[in-house]
C-alpha cells in the first residue's frame, strides 16, 4: 500500500430492484447510457440559461478590461470618484482577467459559453466523485439535476463560478484519496493558490480540507496507537493544510486580501448597507418552492443518519453536511456551495437506499436509461418554466440603466455624481476610462464607513439625503426607479434637483444651479414625478384640470418615447386615459406596457375591465383569468369573472365565482344581490 494512501473499503452488495432509475450497476459505455448521460448533461446546462440579470459582472467586466490593457493587477482604486487613488483589494482580479476574454469574443454568448462550461466542468466532477463513493446506477444523474436546479440561481457571471470548479476538483481529489485511490493531495495547495486570487471564500476550501483531516486522524487512529503508521503520512492533510494557507498570501494585497473576509465577518456585516442586500440575508424560501432546495436540505441530514443502521458512518459526510447547511442558513450567497458539496454524497446514499428496496427483477439497460431521461426532464420542467427567470440567451433589459445612461452621454451628464450601488457596474461598462462619470458607489460598496452608512440612511429618511447632498454636492443622481425605500420620493421632492430622465430602470436627476443648470433647464419634468408620492395628488388635478391633464399626457408621452423600458409610462398614460373614459387608447398603452413588463400589475385585469364595458364578456374572461393566473386571487378580480361568466350566458358558472367572491369579501352587496338573483332565475 502506497504512503498516505487509505485502504479501500468494501461496500455491502446492493439487492436486485425493479426501479428503472436505480437497478444495478450500469454499464457506462452502452450507447442507451451515453445517450441519457448527454441528456442529462443538456438538462444541467438548461438550468444554468436564463438571462442574466444580475448586476456586479459589469464590473467585473471592467477590471478585466484594465488588468489585460496594463498588464498588472490594480494597487490602488480606480472604479468611484471618493475612493480614488487609496489602497485596494481586488479578491477576484483573476476571475476578472479570465472571463474578459469570453466578453471579447462573444460578448453575451460569450458569458453564457463561460456559464456553460464551468457548470459542466463542476458537476462532471462532483459525478465522478459520487463513483468514487461507489455509486453505481444511474439515479446519480437525476440527483445532479435536482441540485443544478438549485444552483441556477447562484450561476450569474460571478467568481462563484469558477469556485465551484476548484471545490469540485477539491471534492475529487481528497475523496480520491480518502477511497483508496491514486493520492493527487499535494494538488490542493496549488487549488488553494488559485482560490485566493479567483474570491474571498477562500477559507471555504481550507474548511473542507480540515474535515478531511480530522476524519484523517479519527480514521487512523487505532494504527497510530499501534506505531503501525508513520507520522508523515497521519499528518500529511495536515501539512498541506498549513502549505495551503501559506500560499494563500501569494495575492496582489498580500494579507490585507486574506483578512477580508474575517473583516466583513466581525465588522461590515453589521453595517446598514450590507444588512440590505439580498445575499447576505437568510434563505428566501419562496425562491425556492420549485427548485429542490428546501428537499434536498431536508432529505440529505436523514440520509447522513440513515447510514448507520446499514453500513458505516459517514464522519466527512456528516461534518460536511453540518458545517455546509448552516452556512445556507445563515446567507443565501452559500446555497451554492451547499448544493455542490451535497451532490455527491446525495447520489451515494439515495443509490445505496433504494438499492435495500426489494421489488423483483432487474430492467434492462435501455429501460433504465429511458427512465432516467424522463426523470431528468420532469423534475426541471417547473423551474425551467418560471416566469421570474426565464429560458434564453441574452441580457434581462430591466435591470441595466442604459437608456439613462445613453442620455448622459448624449447630454454630457458628467461630474460629481450620486448613485445606487446596483449601477455602478454599468456605469463603469458604459463610461471607463471617463474620470468625469464614476459613480459614486459600485457593487462591491466601495467607500468610507460614514459614506455607507449615509447612503444606507439616505433611502430612508430624507434628512440623511440632504446631509451627504450637503457634503458632497452631487452634480447629478442615477437612482433606481422602483428600489429599496423612497430616494425617488426624496428627490421628487428636492427643490436643488429637475427630474431629466426616467424609464422603468432608473431615474436621472441634474442639479438646478452649477454645471448641470443647461440640462436641467432644457429636459426637466415640471409635472411628471419618479416616485408614487405624488401620483394620487397628480391624479386628482388632472382630473379637475385639463391644462393639467394635458400637460402631465404630454411629458409622460416623452417619458415614454425616451426609452423602450417604458411600462410605467404606458401604465399611467393608460390610467390617464381611462380616466377620461378613452377605452380604446387606454386598451392600446396597456397592450404597449405589457409588450415590455408581462409582469405589470392589475393590467390584464383592466383590459378585462375595458372589454366588460365594451359587451365583449368572452375576452374579458380571458384578460380576468390571465390575471389571476399570474397574481393569484386579488380583492374584487373574482367578482369580475363572475360578473363576466353571468353576462356570456354561464350562470352556474358565476354563480361558482360569486361564492368565491364571497369567501373573499363576505359583505359584497353585489356578490349577495347577484347570487339571490340567479337562485331566483333572474
Amino acid at each position: 500500500m502506497k504512503r498516505g494512501v487509505a485502504p479501500r473499503r468494501s461496500e455491502p452488495p446492493a439487492r436486485v430492484v425493479a426501479n428503472p432509475i436505480v437497478t444495478g450497476p450500469s454499464p457506462w459505455r452502452d450507447p442507451a447510457v451515453i445517450v441519457t448521460t448527454s441528456i442529462a448533461a443538456l438538462a444541467i446546462v438548461t438550468s444554468v440559461s436564463f438571462r442574466l440579470f444580475e448586476t456586479d459582472f459589469w464590473q467585473h467586466l471592467v477590471v478585466g478590461k484594465v488588468i489585460w490593457q496594463i498588464h498588472a493587477v490594480p494597487a490602488t482604486h480606480l472604479w468611484t470618484w471618493p475612493s480614488l487613488g487609496k489602497p485596494e483589494v481586488l479578491p477576484s482580479w483573476l476571475f476578472c482577467a479570465l472571463v474578459w476574454p469570453f466578453w471579447v469574443v462573444g460578448g453575451v454568448w460569450g458569458l453564457f459559453v463561460w456559464r456553460w462550461l464551468t457548470t459542466l466542468v463542476a458537476f462532471g466532477l462532483l459525478w465522478t466523485v459520487a463513483r468514487r463513493l461507489g455509486t453505481r446506477g444511474l439515479l446519480s444523474l437525476v440527483v445532479l439535476v435536482v441540485c443544478s436546479l438549485a444552483y441556477r440561481q447562484r450561476s450569474q457571471i460571478r467568481p462563484e463560478t469558477l469556485v465551484a470548479v476548484l471545490l469540485a476538483l477539491q471534492l475529487w481529489i481528497l475523496e480520491t484519496r480518502r477511497q483508496g485511490g491514486r493520492n493527487h493531495a499535494r494538488w490542493l495547495v496549488v487549488i488553494g493558490c488559485v482560490w485566493i486570487n479567483v474570491h474571498l471564500s477562500y477559507w471555504v476550501g481550507l474548511m473542507v480540507a480540515g474535515i478531511f483531516w480530522l476524519e484523517d486522524l479519527l480514521r487512523r487512529a487505532p494504527a497510530r496507537r499501534k506505531g503501525a503508521e508513520p507520522a508523515r503520512d497521519r499528518m500529511e492533510l495536515g501539512i498541506l493544510l498549513l502549505a495551503t494557507g501559506a500560499v494563500s498570501l501569494l495575492n496582489p494585497s498580500g494579507w490585507r486580501g486574506v483578512a477580508t473576509p474575517f473583516e466583513y465577518f466581525f465588522v461590515w456585516r453589521h453595517e446598514p448597507i450590507y444588512q440590505r442586500i439580498s445575499e447576505l440575508q437568510a434563505i428566501r424560501w419562496d425562491l425556492h418552492v420549485r427548485d429542490g432546495l428546501p428537499l434536498l436540505m431536508a432529505g440529505w441530514p436523514l440520509l447522513v443518519l440513515w447510514r448507520p443502521r446499514s453500513e458505516r458512518f459517514d464522519r466527512v459526510e456528516a461534518l460536511l453536511c453540518a458545517a455546509f447547511t448552516a452556512l445556507a442558513l445563515f446567507g443565501q450567497r452559500f446555497i451554492g456551495f451547499y448544493v455542490l458539496v451535497a451532490a455527491p454524497y446525495l447520489a451515494r446514499d439515495l443509490d445505496r437506499w433504494l438499492a435495500r428496496v426489494r421489488a423483483g427483477a432487474a430492467l434492462p439497460t435501455w429501460a433504465r436509461a429511458a427512465g432516467t431521461a424522463v426523470a431528468c426532464v420532469a423534475v426541471g420542467l417547473p423551474e425551467w418554466s418560471s416566469r421570474q427567470w426565464p429560458l434564453g440567451v441574452g441580457l434581462s433589459p430591466r435591470w441595466y440603466p442604459e437608456a439613462a445612461c445613453d442620455f448622459m452621454r448624449d447630454n454630457q451628464v458628467e461630474g460629481r455624481g450620486f448613485n445606487s450601488f446596483a449601477f455602478g457596474g454599468y456605469m463603469l461598462f458604459r463610461f471607463w476610462p471617463d474620470r468625469s462619470r464614476l459613480p459614486f458607489i459600485d457593487v462591491h460598496q466601495s467607500g468610507t464607513v460614514r459614506d455607507r452608512y449615509a447612503y444606507a440612511m439616505a433611502n430612508d429618511d430624507p434628512r440623511a439625503w440632504h446631509e451627504l447632498d450637503h457634503r458632497y454636492r452631487f452634480d447629478y443622481a442615477l437612482v433606481l426607479h422602483r428600489g429599496i425605500g423612497r430616494l425617488v420620493d426624496f428627490l421628487d421632492a428636492d427643490t436643488s434637483f429637475a427630474l431629466v430622465f426616467v424609464d422603468d430602470v432608473a431615474a436621472l436627476y441634474a442639479r438646478r444651479q452649477g454645471p448641470m443648470a443647461p440640462v436641467a433647464s432644457r429636459f426637466a419634468y415640471r409635472m411628471l414625478p419618479a416616485g408614487a408620492a405624488r401620483l394620487p395628488q397628480l391624479e386628482a388635478t388632472t382630473r379637475a384640470d385639463s391644462t393639467a391633464f394635458k400637460q402631465l399626457w404630454a411629458e409622460v408621452g416623452r417619458a415614454a418615447s425616451r426609452s423602450t423600458q417604458n411600462s410605467l409610462a404606458n401604465n399611467l398614460l393608460a390610467n390617464m386615459a381611462l380616466a377620461r373614459g378613452r377605452r380604446a387608447e387606454a386598451r392600446e398603452h396597456l397592450g404597449r406596457a405589457l409588450a415590455v413588463n408581462g409582469d405589470l400589475p392589475q393590467a390584464h385585469q383592466r383590459l378585462g375591465v375595458i372589454a366588460f364595458d365594451e359587451d365583449r364578456p368572452l375576452d374579458a374572461l380571458r384578460e380576468f383569468q390571465s390575471e389571476r393566473g399570474r397574481a393569484g386571487p386579488q380583492p374584487g378580480l373574482d367578482l369580475w369573472i363572475a360578473k363576466a361568466h353571468r353576462r356570456s350566458g354561464n350562470a352556474r358558472a358565476a354563480e361558482r365565482w360569486y361564492r368565491r367572491a364571497l369567501e373573499q369579501d363576505p359583505g359584497s352587496a353585489e356578490a349577495i344581490d347577484s347570487l339571490a338573483a340567479i337562485e331566483r332565475g333572474s
